[in-house]
């Protein structure tokens, strides 16, 4: 079978390799649509923290059932997405049914090879009916249900006055679902381009630009009473210590992102608030239902958020072209 493998930091190769074979208690699926994000992006580029060399990537997946264990609800030919996590089952997290915290958790296309491939063989609990969501649609849920685990975490509700740093892709799931939620949303971000979609494409209430100026025209647009709930998904160190300024009395701080670099922040200006810190990882299975659910009531503007498509045969330039920032990309998706 064909698959799309990263040799190294820069370098990827479309190869031949041996189909798998699939395992007992597992479901051999026909990857039909990888999205793309900013995960496989920093593999390509060497940025990633927790990846050995060289590498299937491909973690946003959707395909069509070509064998599934004896008994299993899955036939051949049923439509599915993936769930990348998986999870021990019987570590101390598992145990308490934080599954995407697993003690040890292997990613799809970080800690083992993904999806990026004609076939892939994974545990029947990974395997999810996509009941009617079209694929190329649901190759974008495991993305979309890391936001809105996120707002999950941060208890969002019609009440709040919600902030959204970074307007990428992860960043865009957590406002879709904080607006699904009825808050009020502001999203702040360095790119005009980003900010004006927030609001023409997925209706975010305010912007703010990340100049010197935020936390003057942020005062200003909310009476000097800051956010309820601030939601980091820039992925860097220091809009996310920056982000600590926005917080009102009693806010949460939910951190999608995650970096290598420790976090500083103002003890007394955060106990002061009593804030409460919280870190997001990836998504449980109520998260993926949440986006299903979500996308079947269009409030997901799916259309709008794939903005570039291509082969699998195709992929080494298009991982060229689609890293520059100036491509424009939200979401990217390989067909095969």
């Amino acid at each position: 079978m064909k698959a799309l493998i990263c040799e190294e930091p820069g370098r990827l190769a479309l190869i031949s390799r041996p189909e798998p074979k699939r395992g007992e208690g597992e479901v051999l699926v026909r990857i039909r649509h990888v999205g793309i994000c900013g995960t496989d992006f920093h593999i390509f580029g060497g940025k990633h923290p927790f990846l050995e060399y060289p590498r299937v990537m491909g973690h946003e997946l959707s395909g069509t059932v070509e064998e599934a264990p004896e008994g299993s609800a899955l036939k051949a030919g049923d439509a599915v997405y993936i769930v990348p996590y998986l999870s021990c089952g019987t570590c101390q997290a598992c145990r308490i049914g934080l599954t995407n915290a697993c003690c040890n958790i292997k990613v799809l296309g970080v800690h083992t090879d993904g999806g990026m491939a004609e076939l892939i063989s994974v545990p029947a609990q990974n395997v999810i009916p996509a009941d009617g969501i079209p694929l190329d649609d649901a190759a974008m849920i495991e993305f979309l249900a890391i936001g809105a685990h996120g707002v999950k975490r941060g208890g969002i509700t019609a009440r709040d006055r919600v902030l959204v740093t970074g307007s990428g892709p992860i960043g865009m799931s957590a406002i879709i679902f904080a607006k699904a939620r009825g808050a009020h949303v502001t999203v702040m971000d360095t790119r005009e381009d980003r900010l004006a979609f927030a609001q023409s494409g997925l209706a975010a209430d305010a912007v703010l630009f990340a100049d010197q100026e935020a936390e003057t025209n942020a005062a200003n647009q909310t009476n000097n009473d800051w956010f309820d709930v601030v939601i980091d998904a820039t992925g860097a160190a220091p809009p996310i210590e920056r982000g600590f300024g926005f917080l009102a009395h009693g806010a949460r701080y939910v951190l999608l992102s995650v970096v290598r670099q420790d976090i500083r922040f103002s003890d007394p200006e955060f106990h002061k608030r009593e804030a409460t810190l919280i870190a997001s990882r990836n998504a449980q299975p109520d998260d993926f239902a949440e986006v299903v659910a979500q996308m079947r009531s269009g409030r997901v503007p799916t259309r709008a958020l794939n903005t570039h498509r291509g082969s699998l045969s195709d992929g080494v330039q298009l991982f060229q072209d689609w890293s520059r920032p100036e491509a424009g990309v939200i979401k990217a998706i390989i067909d095969l």
